[in-house]
C-alpha cells in the first residue's frame, strides 16, 4: 500500500509535475539536495497551453509527514524552484549553438584520446579505438568544455581552456566510454550506437580487458594534471559508477524507497560523471567553493535530466534514433521512471518489478502499462524540473556566450530523440 509520499504524487496523477519525486533525492552522495520547493508551501495550479497544468509546488501533507530535508543556509545550496518552463529562465531571444561553440576545443578530441590509448599490440589498440570513432554524440566533454570556458569568464580570465580543463574534457569522455563497455558485457548488448558492441565482436573477456585498460589511461592523464583535489574529486566519479552498478542490480519492496533508489542510481550512474566533472575545471580557476557547488550543481541536475529522458525514448523511440534496441530496460529486468509511475496506476506492475519483468509475457504486459499510464508524461515533466533547476544554477555565472550556449543545452536535453 502506498504511503503518504505516493498518495500525494498520484493526486496528481494526470497532471502531475512529479515534484515530490524530484524532492525524494534527498542526499546524494552524502549532499543535502538543492532543491526546496517543499519550502513554497501548498499547491497551487496554474493554467498551461495545450490543457497541460502542473503544480507550482508540494502538497503541505508530503512536506510536513514524509520528506526530512537537511536545510542549509547559504542561498546557493537551498535554492527555491520558480513555476516556470526552461525557456522563461533566461530572457536572451537567441541562445548560442553548444555545437558551434565547443567545436573548436573538441576538433581534436578523439585524436588526443587515441594518443592515450598507444599500445603497440594491434588487437588491443583496435578494441580501444572502436568507440572512438568521433561519431559518439560527445555530450560530457562538450559539457566540461562551455563549462570551463564560462567559469575562466566568470573569474576574469579570458575565455580559452587551461591545459588541465582540457584534459579533464578527455578524461569525461574515456571514463564514460569505458563505461559502456562494461555494461554491455554486464547487459548481454549486442548494438550500441547503432553498431555491434565491443563484447559481441571481440568476446566479453576482451572487452573487459579493453575497458580496464582505458580506465587506466584515463587515470594516468588524471595524475598528469597534478591537482590532488582534482584527482579526489574525479576518482568518486569510479566510485560512484561501480557503486550504482551494484545498485541496478537490486531493487527495493517499498514504493517509496524504489523511487529514491532509482533516482539515486541514476545520479551515480550518469550524473556523477558530469557534477564532478563541471566541479573539477571549476578548481582549476576558482578557489570559491560556491563557484564549485555552482558548476557541481548544473552538471548533477542537467545529467539526471538527461537519463530520465533516456529512459523515455527506451518506450517512445524506435531502434533505429535510439541505436539500440528498444524495451532494452524492461529486457534487463529495470524499473525506470516511466514504469515506476505507471506502477500506481496499474499495481499489477509491482509484482512484476520484484521479479524483474522474469515471467512470460511480463515485458510485453509492463511495456502496454506504461504506454496506457501517464508515466511517460510524469517523467518528462520530473526531467523538466531538473532542467529548470539547472538553467537557474548556470545562470549565476557572469554573462557569456558559453554559459547560454549551457543554457541551450540544457533545453536540448529535453527534445532530444536520440
Amino acid at each position: 500500500m502506498a504511503g503518504p509520499w505516493w498518495s500525494g504524487c498520484r493526486r496528481l496523477t494526470k497532471t502531475c509535475t512529479s515534484t515530490s519525486l524530484f524532492e525524494s533525492l534527498w542526499h546524494v552522495n552524502g549532499r543535502p539536495v538543492s532543491l526546496s520547493a517543499c519550502s513554497l508551501g501548498p499547491t497551487s495550479w496554474s493554467s498551461r497551453p495545450s490543457n497541460e497544468r502542473r503544480p507550482s509546488a508540494l502538497p503541505a501533507q508530503i512536506n510536513r509527514n514524509t520528506l526530512n530535508f537537511t536545510r542549509h543556509k547559504s542561498r546557493l545550496l537551498n535554492p527555491t524552484l520558480q513555476p516556470h518552463c526552461c525557456r522563461s529562465v533566461h530572457s536572451d531571444a537567441k541562445l548560442k549553438d553548444p555545437f558551434t561553440l565547443a567545436q573548436k576545443d573538441l576538433k581534436s578530441l578523439y585524436d588526443d584520446i587515441r594518443k592515450e590509448l598507444f599500445v603497440s599490440k594491434e588487437e588491443l589498440k583496435s578494441l580501444c579505438d572502436y568507440y572512438f570513432d568521433g561519431k559518439g554524440k560527445s555530450i560530457r566533454p562538450m559539457i566540461v568544455v562551455l563549462m570551463a570556458r564560462a567559469l575562466n569568464i566568470h573569474s576574469n580570465r579570458d575565455g580559452d581552456l587551461l591545459p588541465g580543463q582540457r584534459t579533464i574534457a578527455m578524461i569525461s569522455e574515456m571514463i564514460h566510454t569505458a563505461s559502456l563497455v562494461h555494461d554491455d558485457v554486464i547487459d548481454g548488448s549486442d548494438k550500441r550506437r547503432g553498431k555491434t558492441t565491443i563484447n559481441e565482436m571481440w568476446g566479453e573477456r576482451k572487452a573487459i580487458l579493453a575497458g580496464d585498460f582505458i580506465l587506466s589511461a584515463a587515470s594516468m592523464a588524471l595524475a598528469r594534471i597534478g591537482n590532488i583535489t582534482v584527482v579526489k574529486v574525479l576518482s568518486q566519479v569510479i566510485e560512484d559508477l561501480v557503486r550504482g552498478e551494484f545498485m541496478q542490480l537490486g531493487s527495493k519492496e517499498n514504493e517509496n524507497e524504489r523511487f529514491k533508489h532509482y533516482l539515486e542510481k541514476t545520479f551515480k550512474k550518469t550524473a556523477s560523471l558530469i557534477a564532478n566533472s563541471c566541479k573539477a575545471v571549476s578548481i582549476l580557476v576558482n578557489s570559491d567553493p560556491e563557484v564549485h557547488e555552482i558548476a557541481f550543481q548544473y552538471g548533477k541536475n542537467v545529467g539526471i535530466a538527461f537519463q530520465l529522458v533516456d529512459d523515455v525514448l527506451d518506450f517512445t523511440s524506435g531502434a533505429s534514433q535510439l541505436g539500440k534496441p528498444t524495451a532494452a530496460d524492461l529486457k534487463l529486468g529495470l524499473a525506470t521512471g516511466p514504469v515506476l509511475f505507471a506502477c500506481q496506476q496499474f499495481p499489477d506492475l509491482h509484482a512484476m518489478i520484484m521479479r524483474r519483468f522474469s515471467s512470460k509475457g511480463d515485458v510485453d504486459q509492463a511495456w502496454q502499462y506504461v504506454l496506457q499510464s501517464d508515466g511517460v508524461q510524469q517523467t518528462n515533466y520530473l526531467a523538466q524540473r531538473y532542467c529548470e533547476e539547472a538553467i537557474r544554477q548556470i545562470s549565476r555565472l557572469r554573462p557569456s556566450a558559453e554559459r547560454d550556449a549551457l543554457i541551450r543545452l540544457t533545453e536540448m536535453v529535453l527534445t532530444r530523440d536520440k
